[in-house]
């Protein structure tokens, strides 16, 4: 579970109750949590996510009590410009910027955590737009002003097409990294829990599964059963959406192949481009656990427009 869904699930336990948000807001230098990031604090000092990876957590949650009991939204600076830094601050180096405000109809209101909890179940990206001078949060577009803009993109998700033992190692990572993962095999032997213990499974075609998902810019679809006939469907389904990364096990030279198997199949060379084959980062891997490694690297870097 990512960490928006985390804080989306206290968020829904906790309904009701008095309660304050911490945004990281930005970012310079070796910041150890992402622009967007989220701490929710309840009166209680239970506390659900992180702005900092723990450097500046303490001190958040002291301004997030005053917030609670009435002080106004704040934006707090941290880093490493003084003797104080260990104390309070961040000693990897980097600066963060992060606002405290209440979960209230004036500052960040509790309609728009179940907002973007819809968002997510959809497939939805959606931004959340924030006055810096006021600390009022909304879905409508902020025109004027000091503005922190906060785009929660929907959850991530991998396809794999296979249940090889390739596939194992990469369903257990993934799952992990937080990724939803699902594993599409017809070949019933292969496709069992024992196997594959907290993933879905998928026994439809994969061509037909993957049509099923709508794989879009948060999906990724790598097929490993070096079986022409439930790997290429597969591909030809994926590369007719806008699938953020779509990866294909085997050598130079099977992937030759493949793209003369989906050339002549009806798929234009530029969709073709878009498959990763031979898939994964070239480090030398060796063996299930090293491939999926690779793979996975390459499908993180495909997430996040590094490729």
């Amino acid at each position: 579970m990512s960490d928006h869904d985390s804080v989306l699930a206290a968020a829904k336990e906790w309904r009701g109750e008095k309660m304050a948000i911490a945004t990281v807001v930005s970012t310079w230098g070796s910041a150890p949590r992402p622009r967007g990031s989220h701490m929710l604090v309840h009166e209680d000092g239970r506390f659900e996510g992180s702005v900092s990876g723990g450097c500046v957590e303490n001190d958040i949650l002291h301004t997030a009590a005053e917030v609670i009991a009435g002080a106004p939204f704040q934006v707090k600076r941290y880093g490493v410009a003084d003797a104080s830094a260990w104390e309070v601050g961040l000693p990897c180096g980097g600066e963060i910027a992060v606002m405290v405000q209440a979960v209230s109809a004036d500052g960040f209101d509790p309609e728009l955590f179940e907002r973007i909890a819809e968002a997510r179940e959809q497939g939805r990206a959606l931004t959340v737009t924030t006055d810096l001078t006021s600390g009022h949060s909304d879905l409508r577009p902020i025109e004027t002003g000091e503005v922190f803009a906060n785009r929660y993109d929907p959850p991530r998700r991998l396809l794999i097409v296979g249940a090889v033992q390739i596939a194992q190692s990469l369903a257990q990572l993934a799952q992990t990294l937080g990724i939803a993962t699902t594993v599409i095999d017809p070949r019933a032997r292969f496709l069992t829990e024992e196997r594959f213990p907290g993933v879905t499974l998928d026994d439809r075609w994969p061509d037909e599964a993957v049509a099923a998902y709508a794989p879009g810019p948060a999906t990724a679809v790598v097929t490993l059963s070096h079986d022409t006939k439930i790997d290429d469907p597969a591909l030809i389904a994926a590369l007719a959406s806008n699938t953020a990364y779509v990866g294909a096990l085997g050598s130079r030279r099977s992937h030759a192949a493949r793209r003369e198997r989906l050339a002549a199949m009806g798929v234009s060379p530029q969709a073709i481009d878009r498959i990763d084959g031979p898939v994964g980062l070239d480090i030398g891997a060796i063996g299930p656990s090293e491939i999926a490694l690779s793979i996975a690297a390459a499908m993180i870097g495909a997430f996040h427009d590094r490729r």
